[in-house]
């Protein structure tokens, strides 16, 4: 038996005028998941323990199969593993996204969390000048793709209250501030920043085309380094990830999967989604469970646009999960498990705690069900998982 995690990062969603009162998931055309879904078990798994912030790192964790409640240490370590980089018993990881910021109305505004999903390339550049310009006494800056990058504080403070820059999109940063013992020195980083990157050719060129500029990094999600059980420990399974996302990767990394990189994932609506699905059921031949892990439709939600997060589910759909179903034909039993992380609904911009849709297949022992796979079809069930982590023990059917 070979096992398949589908995950569709934060497709859930709350119904919307402009779509009939129907959720993106429930309004794309999406045939492939639509098929399964009449063979397979459909439910509710809150993936969001009560009191944790309903971030990635908790509901990718959950899936996973690793309880959020007992592990977590928070979100920038574990993207440091996924960037293969080592922390001490003393650092302090914090992610530093490449932001814009907007300055008028006498308030300095959140108005873009990813730079308008800045490339890599230029992203580096930008990083290289504030590692060579910004006072780095005790902190080193790591480049990763995009937006995303992270800073290492070597005997840090994990303490200080931090907020997600898609967590405060447009609203002014003055009370979004790192907050508590040691607070300062982020402060002062992110502060120093603005000049060095105003003033930087990357930016200006970025400007004078219109786009969004790079103008701000922004400090969040503190903490010392994640350890957590190697999967085939816990669960008796080999496995291995595909994904974009250092997120991802890291929990994956410390879970002891194998890492398999696919030309051309961004992390982004412009990824290769036909090539997770290949190179997914590739891995397969030399381990006993994949995780392909598409962020797409979580970016669409976070841009609160609704056209992009139905086209992102409906190429989730097609090239991931029809993908992967053309490529198992003929290779023996297997069981694929379809879920998001967490809801990112467009009216919010952000994540939200609220239970997610899954969908269980098993190819050797197809069910009748009635029920489609959308937040309202799946809450119908009466299926519904109160411990997310718990989800993983019910595809493999309890292993351990």
């Amino acid at each position: 038996m070979k096992y398949i995690v589908l995950q569709g990062d934060g497709m859930a969603d709350y119904p919307l005028e402009r779509l009939g009162g129907r959720t993106p998931l429930s309004y794309a055309r999406k045939k492939n998941i639509d098929e399964l879904a009449k063979k397979s078990i459909v439910g509710m798994v809150r993936t969001i323990p009560a009191g944790m912030h309903p971030g990635s790192d908790i509901g990718n964790l959950s899936i996973f199969g690793y309880d959020p409640a007992r592990y977590y240490t928070g979100r920038a370590p574990i993207e440091a593993a996924g960037q293969g980089i080592a922390l001490g018993m003393d650092d302090v990881a914090c992610r530093c996204n490449l932001v814009t910021l907007d300055k008028s109305a006498g308030m300095t505004r959140m108005k873009d969390y990813s730079a308008g999903h800045i490339t890599t390339e230029e992203a580096i550049e930008l990083m290289r000048a504030l590692s060579s310009s910004l006072q780095l006494d005790g902190f080193r800056l790591y480049p990763g793709v995009s937006y995303r990058h992270l800073m290492v504080w070597q005997h840090g403070l994990d303490r200080i209250q931090t907020f997600p820059p898609h967590d405060i999109a447009d609203q002014d940063i003055a009370g979004h501030m790192p907050a508590g013992d040691g607070a300062d020195r982020l402060t002062s980083l992110i502060e120093s920043s603005w000049d060095i990157l105003e003033a930087h050719p990357v930016n200006i060129k970025r400007k004078a085309l219109g786009k969004a500029p790079a103008n701000s990094i922004w400090l969040w999600g503190l903490g010392k380094a994640l350890r957590i059980p190697p999967f085939r420990q816990v669960y008796g399974l080999s496995g291995a990830c595909i994904s974009a996302v250092d997120l991802v990767r890291g929990i994956a990394r410390l879970a002891g999967f194998a890492i398999v990189e696919v030309p051309g994932i961004t992390g982004w609506v412009d990824t290769n989604y036909s090539g997770k699905a290949a190179y997914g059921v590739t891995a397969l031949k030399d381990h006993d469970i994949v995780y392909i892990h598409v962020e797409a439709p979580d970016e669409a939600g976070h841009n609160g646009d609704i056209a992009l997060k139905v086209k992102a589910i409906e190429d989730f759909d097609e090239k991931v999960v029809g993908g992967v179903r053309d490529h198992l034909q003929g290779a023996g039993p297997y069981r694929i498990l379809i879920m998001p992380d967490h809801r990112t609904p467009i009216a919010r911009k952000t994540h939200t705690e609220e239970p997610v849709p899954f969908l269980l297949y098993d190819s050797e022992h197809e069910v009748r069900n009635a029920y489609p796979y959308d937040e309202a079809g799946a809450g119908k069930s009466g299926i519904f998982i109160e411990n997310g982590f718990e989800i993983m023990s019910m595809l493999l059917k309890d292993r351990r």
